[in-house]
């Protein structure tokens, strides 16, 4: 009886402890920062061969500036272009401070 008490706390234990761990997802935008981050992305200074899909994860400081975490896309020319153009650029759509926000972002090829 004594082992099972003991493999019970431990198994609790165990448990407790994978939860408090469990990583928080980012949070989707509203429509309001996607329409300012699309306007702080217009017009790259290059030329897209074929339409880009990039997700962007970021967090906005408290002086209300965007600080990118990570890119993820195909193409380290729009990852750079992405990250430079957003990094440590203010928006004034009252985003909470420290939440890490996640954005689909598409650059379209100009006909």
């Amino acid at each position: 009886m004594k082992k099972v008490n003991v493999v019970l706390v431990a198994l609790a234990l165990f448990i407790g402890t994978l939860t408090s761990y469990a990583g928080v997802d980012p949070v989707a935008l509203p429509l309001e920062p996607t329409k300012e981050i699309a306007e702080l992305l217009k017009a790259p200074g290059f030329e897209v061969d074929s339409d880009v899909q990039a997700y962007v994860t970021f967090v906005v400081n408290k002086n209300n500036e965007v600080v990118v975490l990570s890119v993820d896309c195909e193409t380290k020319q729009i990852c750079k272009y992405i990250k430079s153009r957003l990094n440590y650029q203010k928006i004034e759509s009252g985003l909470k401070e420290g939440v890490e926000y996640k954005v689909p972002i598409r650059i379209k090829k100009e006909i």
